[in-house]
């Protein structure tokens, strides 16, 4: 399969620059995921590749060969839309062949295609309905089978699953993972959710206001967040941020500020010790907060308990610590009650710390 490159791109709507130098490397067979709050320029971007927007400046390269001046039936590419774009009048083989029968394959051609694709993603016994008798999930497979059967180098995916419900996305974000292992293409994939983001990649680029913020592993960005932008968007309940300062004192580097007094592990203290005395955002996930009441002040939060939002196996608190709140997860079982005053130990590996002025990560 071919690696695509976005080489210093830019898209303008008359004065107004959308994407600001786009630079952005796709590996051959990878499943890219952009992912970023609504008008951050993920579908722009998604769409320039697929030749649906022009290119104001720079250049797409498909396997090495500039394609922005290409009509999009001359790029090899297949593309899933948000609202399925079904033909209500065909039945599901037939909007499952329509690209093939345009361009006038041999029957036999398409009958053996749509027949393993339909028994790849589960639609073998709907061949026959036309998509008003189908549900959402199954509308979106056949959207998806339509462009399976192209065969296409590289497939795109426009939030194709923002129109199911709930139940429905963890089904087909299953599917997908499953169906991209089985399919071996490149596949670009656009949403603002980041837990579809973080289950289906292979690598997540993050953007905003028109910039790649960062590139990389879930687990790179998940752990490795460069500014508090991608911190605070990757992660379910999302990162907690309070405001501090650095000081170093005898017994170690701290970050303190309204409500805590958190001593630094070592590898953070050394990169901690050129910010002294500067405004500092502290960062801590829900995750990293471990109920222990018997942890030392320097180790821990104290937080005030104002909500305890059951969720099953484990409940969400949110809690106050001085003008700031604070969430954090907790087994189901802890026994909490509201207005209770608790400790917690603040897993030393978790502790993320950013400038205040430009968010970037120290």
């Amino acid at each position: 399969m071919p690696n695509i490159h976005l080489e210093n791109l830019i898209k303008r709507y008359g004065d107004v620059e959308v994407l600001h130098g786009i630079e952005l490397e796709m590996a051959d067979n990878e499943f890219t995921v952009l992912v970023g709050p609504s008008g951050c320029g993920k579908s722009t971007t998604l769409r320039m590749i697929a030749g649906l927007e022009d290119v104001s400046e720079g250049e797409i390269y498909i396997g090495g060969k500039p394609v922005s001046r290409l009509e999009p039936k001359d790029r090899d590419l297949a593309m899933v839309f948000q609202d399925y774009a079904l033909y209500p009048h065909m039945n599901v083989a037939r909007n499952m062949s329509f690209a093939l029968r345009l361009q006038k394959r041999p029957q036999a051609e398409i009958d053996k295609k749509v027949k393993e694709v339909a028994a790849t993603l589960g639609l073998t016994d709907y061949l026959a309905r036309k998509p008003g008798e189908l549900s959402g999930g199954q509308r979106q497979r056949v959207a998806m089978g339509r462009a399976l059967t192209r065969d296409a180098a590289t497939f795109l995916f426009d939030e194709p699953l923002s129109n199911l419900d709930a139940k429905l996305r963890g089904q087909m974000r299953a599917e997908l993972a499953l169906m991209s292992q089985r399919v071996q293409k490149n596949m670009i994939y656009v949403t603002h959710d980041q837990i579809e983001a973080m289950t289906l990649a292979d690598r997540i680029v993050v953007m905003h206001g028109g910039y790649i913020q960062q590139q990389g592993t879930p687990e790179e960005l998940f752990k490795r967040p460069v500014n508090k932008f991608v911190a605070g968007f990757l992660g379910m309940p999302p990162m907690n941020f309070l405001e501090g300062e650095i000081f170093e004192r005898d017994t170690g580097v701290f970050v303190s500020g309204d409500g805590f007094d958190l001593r630094l592990a070592a590898d953070k203290a050394a990169a901690a010790k050129a910010h002294q005395n500067k405004e500092v955002i502290l960062g801590v996930r829900p995750s990293d907060l471990t109920f222990d009441a018997d942890a030392s002040k320097q180790e821990a939060l104290t937080l005030d308990v104002m909500v305890s939002e059951y969720v099953g196996a484990q409940s969400v608190l949110l809690c106050r610590c001085g003008p700031a709140k604070v969430m954090v997860e907790v087994n189901s079982e802890t026994p909490v009650a509201l207005g209770q005053t608790l400790t917690f130990a603040v897993n030393p590996n978790g502790v993320h710390l950013f400038d205040r002025h430009n968010e970037v990560a120290i």
